[in-house]
């Protein structure tokens, strides 16, 4: 497209505004047409202009100067794209119907495209409202007599040899002859019964006449070959090309010679866009979609149901992720070069969580949004859990339930993704890079936005919902269908997570659905939907029930530091509705490493048990604890030191020992050149129990937490575009605009003030100090030109009220306040005919 074409696009009226008409049925024609889009952009309330920055909030990506500027950049290409992308379907069809239709084309043309010769009353209907919706966002313009499609829109939407129409139609007569000689114009005339013309114009006027003429077409056809219709049926619903011979058949040569197949190439036939009207009953699309499905109901459930099955599910969310964390509390797997968990890691992890690698890669996804996992960026890089963690921990269940799903809804990585390959044939990894969608979060608060226009406690028929997603944004669902994924895999995490219960939205989910504009908006939406979820969470438990066979069955869940504690001192066995913990050598010696004594161990036990503690697990904490410390290990690289001289030679003569590579320094001492970590772990492998040793010869107390990363903040989710601008933005952008649109348009004193093409010319020094001080003392307003500290050129429309000193202080209708300006920085002035303030 050329410049001048350009200019001419950004200039091109619009008739009406906003969807205020949504309602209007019948056609209305403008009393007086704006003549340039800049125009009827100027035509428009304030609200209007703030409804079109708000659905395309690209256009103030920098806040246009004007009107004119606005106009230009709502017809951009990369624009354009993203307003259609987010049309519904009914929508989208209109604008396809009028990138086919004449330029311009009244409102009953563009009504029969969609509803056809036959009629349609839910397309007819639905019309108005679709064409407010394009109106509303600057891609159609006109009144309902000239209704014109952006022209950039135009070239996305019409049909092309190499972009065929997704309404199946080809060229006009006109746009397919083109090309051919006035000879085999007349040729064809003649082979219809129509009478000669003079010129090709005429010609091909009358042979658009004859197909756009429902009572002569049927009599034309009437008159074709059988085999010529069957052709016909094959082209009518698109594509309307066909490939033929140097000699094709008869059917094809009789439709050739009368104009209802014309040449496109020298091998190549379409079938002309009237012609295929006329087939199609008048109709542009083969189904017109004005009405959204409904979402279907599956199964209905009592709302208690529902909320109580989320709450087990939340709470069970909540154990996994404290699960998972507490198995990388002293470090995790290490992060691979490329960024990301290894398959072998993730495979582990989904072992130790008794889940699905799927299900696994989803709890460590969210654990990493919500900001409780990181990696520790050490040389040797490894996942840990970050400082964030503990503080999750200190809050009530309901609370840290809100922080992981209020992460989950605005998140942009999508745990789905993880084990397919991107374009490059890599493999997605948990926690890796380029899981990153930016429609995530907005697919997900709109299934579950669907899900509320169901009755309470009522699941949705997927299937429906899907199709329901697809209508809302059809330009969206490709071979890829991202969105269709996307609403998939939130259904199955929703229920993961507890924000549904048995497919329904639950009381809490609910809650997170109300609009939120930043961080401490959903925050506050958190704990909205914890204050609904905490009555329905299990109350916990400050006891144990230990048994003869060293275990002890947690009958809830446990309040927090029995839990923490009980942690250190056994091991999980089993969960479930009671998790049973299991108490083992190596248990207890973790407890005693981290400080205890077996006297407050069995004071513990004593005070959170509701069942005596049997004497095995005494004998147990008791044995270990005797053995505990007997034997010390330093740094030699590391040394053992033990006051019994036998058990230090029993190590010696201990072929397991080997490995070690143990050496007596003193009857009492023995060194080796392993780490102090590889001593300990190699004696307890051995079956001895001993303690790490200070530089000062004590005990070194060791938490089973220590491991954590620096502090981290979460990963911000990627945008899906310019993010919404609130209402202070597009309140203060609208004023911009129209200020800088009255210094574009204000009408100057002289004609001569302004050039030709719209700008100032310069004046002397001595030339703007006078015109200033004249409007100063007068109080009328100017026309400046100037120039910012940076070297910016901008015009505006200012109204003096003093000037002293080389300055100028004068109150700025472009910005809408009072500035001061620099003489020296003015580069032209001129006085206006009137006011404008």
């Amino acid at each position: 497209m050329g410049t001048g074409e350009r200019n001419q696009e950004a200039h091109v009226p619009e008739g009406t505004t906003g969807a205020t008409n949504a309602a209007a049925a019948a056609p209305r024609a403008a009393a007086s047409a704006p003549r340039t889009l800049a125009e009827a952009l100027r035509s428009r309330p304030d609200e209007s202009l703030a409804a079109l920055l708000r659905t395309r909030p690209d256009l103030l990506s920098p806040v246009p100067g004007d009107l004119t500027q606005l106009a230009t950049r709502a017809g951009t290409r990369a624009s354009v794209v993203r307003a259609l992308e987010r049309l519904d379907s009914f929508a989208l069809q209109t604008a396809q119907v009028l990138a086919v239709a004449p330029d311009p084309a009244p409102y009953d043309a563009v009504r029969g495209l969609l509803a056809g010769d036959d009629g349609d009353p839910e397309a007819e209907a639905a019309l108005p409202g679709a064409l407010a919706t394009l109106r509303e966002q600057a891609l159609v313009w006109g009144g309902d007599d000239r209704l014109r499609l952006v022209r950039t829109a135009r070239e996305l939407l019409a049909p092309s040899p190499t972009h065929p129409s997704p309404t199946g139609l080809g060229p006009t007569v006109a746009e397919a002859t083109a090309g051919m000689s006035p000879g085999r114009v007349q040729e064809i005339l003649q082979a219809a019964g129509l009478p000669a013309t003079h010129d090709p114009v005429s010609a091909v006027a009358a042979l658009t006449s004859l197909f756009t003429d429902r009572a002569r077409m049927a009599e034309l056809l009437d008159s074709a070959p059988s085999e010529a219709l069957t052709v016909l049926d094959r082209l009518v619903w698109g594509p309307p090309y066909g490939e033929v011979s140097a000699d094709p058949p008869p059917p094809v040569r009789w439709l050739r010679d009368h104009g209802l197949l014309l040449p496109a190439s020298a091998r190549t036939l379409v079938l002309p866009r009237e012609v295929a009207l006329h087939l199609r009953a008048g109709r542009a699309h083969r189904t017109t979609e004005p009405v959204p499905p409904a979402v279907a109901p599956l199964r209905e459930y009592r709302p208690q149901v529902v909320d109580a099955t989320a709450a087990g599910q939340a709470f069970m969310a909540l154990t996994t992720v404290e699960d998972l964390l507490a198995e990388w509390n002293e470090g995790g797997p290490a992060v691979l070069r490329a960024g990301g968990l290894s398959v072998r890691d993730l495979k582990r992890t989904a072992t130790a969580l008794d889940a699905s690698e799927p299900v696994a890669a989803f709890w460590l996804e969210l654990a990493y949004a919500a900001g409780l996992l990181a990696s520790d960026g050490e040389a040797d890089e490894r996942y840990a859990p970050t400082p964030e963690y503990d503080d999750w921990l200190e809050l009530p269940p309901a609370e840290r339930w809100a922080r992981l799903a209020v992460a989950w809804l605005a998140a942009t990585r999508t745990a789905g993704l993880v084990g397919e390959q991107d374009a490059k044939g890599r493999t997605l990894s948990a926690l890796g890079p380029d899981l990153d969608r930016s429609p995530a979060p907005e697919v997900r608060h709109r299934v579950l936005a669907l899900l509320t226009t169901l009755p309470d406690a009522t699941s949705p028929d997927p299937a429906s919902l899907l199709a329901r997603l697809r209508w809302e944004r059809p330009a969206r669902s490709g071979p890829d269908d991202l969105r269709s994924r996307l609403a998939g895999w939130t259904l199955s995490e929703a229920e993961l997570l507890g924000v549904t219960g048995r497919g329904s939205l639950t009381t809490h989910g609910r809650a997170l659905l109300a609009p939120a504009s930043g961080p401490v908006e959903r925050e506050a939406l958190g704990l909205l939907a914890a204050k609904a979820l905490a009555p329905h969470l299990p109350e916990p438990v400050d006891h144990v029930l230990l048994q003869a066979d060293l275990t002890a069955v947690a009958p809830g869940p446990l309040r927090r530091p029995l839990a923490a504690m009980l942690g250190v001192l056994a091991d999980i066995e089993s969960k479930g509705g009671a998790t049973v913990y299991r108490f083992t050598a190596g248990s207890v010696r973790r407890a005693l490493d981290a400080g205890q004594t077996a006297s407050d161990l069995q004071a513990f036990l004593t005070d959170h048990s509701r069942t005596p503690v049997p004497q095995p697990l005494s004998y147990l904490i008791d044995d270990v604890a005797r053995r505990h410390g007997h034997l010390r290990v330093g740094a030699a690289s590391a040394y053992v030191r033990c006051d019994d001289e036998a058990m230090l030679g029993e190590i010696l003569a201990d072929k397991r020992s080997q490995p070690l590579r143990l050496r007596r320094l003193a009857p009492t001492v023995l060194a080796t050149t392993a780490e102090p970590a590889a001593l300990l772990d190699g004696l307890r492998s051995m079956g001895y129990a001993p303690a790490a040793e200070g530089a000062e010869g004590d005990v070194l107390i060791t938490r089973a937490d220590s491991r954590r990363t620096p502090r981290r903040a979460a990963p911000v989710p990627v945008p899906d575009g310019p993010p919404l601008p609130d209402e202070t933005l597009l309140d203060a952008a609208v004023r911009a605009i129209r200020a800088g649109d009255t210094a574009a348009t204000v009408v100057h004193k002289s004609p001569e003030a302004a050039r030709t093409d719209g700008s100032l010319p310069r004046t002397s020094a001595a030339e703007t100090l006078a015109t200033v001080q004249a409007a100063a003392m007068t109080g009328s307003a100017l026309w400046i030109g100037y120039v910012n500290a940076e070297g910016t050129a901008s015009q505006r429309v200012i109204a003096p009220v003093r000037v002293e000193g080389g300055f100028v202080t004068a109150y700025d209708q472009t910005a809408d306040e009072v500035r001061t300006y620099p003489l020296h920085r003015i580069t032209g002035v001129a006085e206006l005919a009137d006011d404008p303030a």
